[in-house]
């Protein structure tokens, strides 16, 4: 004969929601045939309650010691990795680690951050930009002052005199300004990671025409792009060195149009074009903006972009050529993240053109991450503008002594 269960609800271990339920729980067994109850506790009464307070404290304390262990292993495994090389566990599953290498008989001063998400649901990896608008720099201390920073380095190209970031950079979800050249682009998911060369499409339509958008804050490459602009990048659409048509949009409407640039609503957009493309755009027509990156690494809320590759699928893979990035090929200081088959991160900085330390060339760079475990990697900006911050103080990449202010760095904080 089989047992039948009399009552049966989901037990939620708190004593005022149990009393409110007032249940009763007959646990039923069977025996010579017979249906024959075991034990019955009144929730009231808080027996079976205390039971599984009990049990779940228990539960509790073998996950801690689990994860205690897994957190002393993941410790054990980074000081054995970089025998004596100097190792600070700046926090669970952060480290950052010192050290020398000779790399073709150079001498070479390296700075590695090595992050396990998986041993600290409290830390996050997100890029951040020197202010609120675009056209910004501040040294990187600065820039993390605020920010609960465990580690930072320098993130993607930018144009030396304003701090515009070049290059894809999302940010908690918002792209913030779209890709140069479709370079190769690093981003950060629920999940892991992962690396993809990232190229953006983006239309704009109204009832009886539609226009292809280029690209969304960033510099004008050609006089024929389409170019739209939100508030980050500032109060008002960038001047064109040709005649331009500038049209501003907010909830689906265009509210104003001018042949020269229009102030950027703060919950809207402006686009500019050329005069002959937003012709049949005018004042009052309701529109369709729609644009996006291609991959979008399944809707990673964080991206920051480089160039160019340095490993893919575990194989060196240094496409210069393809992302015009060939005048950077040289011996120089260097930034570069990567990540291993097993979602760990490596940040790593390589100083150069400083006594002591002379730089390393992509190919150089390369090696170094695949070394270091790497299953994709890619470069970031580099040169004067390389620098790592871990556990409060700055690791300048060159001979300028962390003195570069930059526009944007990738950010390993604690959550607020």
């Amino acid at each position: 004969m089989y047992a039948e269960a009399l009552a049966q609800r989901r037990i939620i271990c708190s004593e005022k929601m149990v009393i409110k339920l007032g249940l009763v729980l007959v646990a039923l067994t069977v025996f010579s045939g017979q249906v024959m109850p075991v034990a019955q506790f009144d929730y009231t009464g808080g027996g079976l309650l205390k039971g599984i307070v009990q049990e779940n404290v228990m539960l509790k304390e073998q996950s801690d010691n689990a994860l205690f262990l897994l957190k002393k292993s993941w410790r054990d495994e980074i000081n054995k990795k970089y025998g004596k090389s100097s190792v600070i566990h700046i926090d669970d599953g952060v480290a950052y680690i010192s050290q020398v290498r000779y790399i073709n008989s150079r001498r070479t001063k390296i700075n590695i951050a090595e992050i396990n998400r998986s041993l600290n649901p409290d830390i996050e990896i997100i890029p951040q930009l020197s202010a609120y608008k675009m056209h910004s720099k501040s040294k990187i201390k600065n820039l993390v002052a605020d920010e609960n920073a465990l580690v930072a380095v320098n993130g993607t190209y930018f144009k030396q005199d304003t701090g515009t970031p070049l290059g894809t950079l999302v940010i908690n979800g918002e792209i913030i300004s779209g890709p140069i050249y479709e370079r190769a682009a690093f981003g950060i998911t629920k999940e892991g990671f992962a690396t993809a060369r990232i190229s953006f499409t983006g239309e704009l339509k109204n009832e009886t025409n539609t226009v292809q958008i280029d690209n969304i804050n960033q510099p004008r490459m050609m006089a024929t792009n389409v170019l739209i602009y939100t508030s980050k990048w500032g109060s008002k659409s960038p001047a064109t060195s040709k005649p331009s048509t500038h049209i501003a949009i907010r909830n689906d409407v265009i509210i104003d149009k001018s042949n020269t640039p229009l102030s950027i609503p703060f919950d809207g957009y402006v686009i500019s074009a050329p005069i002959e493309k937003l012709a049949g755009f005018n004042v009052g027509d309701s529109v369709k903006v729609n644009y996006e990156l291609t991959p979008n690494f399944d809707n990673a809320e964080n991206i920051i972009s480089g160039g160019p590759y340095l490993l893919k699928e575990g194989k060196t893979h240094i496409d210069v050529t393809e992302e015009r990035l060939t005048a950077i090929t040289g011996r120089n200081p260097r930034t570069a993240i990567g990540y291993t088959k097993d979602n760990i991160m490596i940040l790593v900085t390589v100083d150069g053109r400083k006594e002591g330390s002379s730089g390393a060339t992509l190919s150089e760079l390369a090696q170094l991450m695949k070394d270091l475990g790497c299953y994709e990697a890619i470069n970031l900006d580099g040169g004067s503008s390389t620098v790592m911050y871990a556990d409060g103080r700055v690791y300048s990449g060159s001979s300028i002594g962390g003195a570069v202010s930059i526009s944007n760095a990738l950010v390993v904080r604690k959550k607020a």
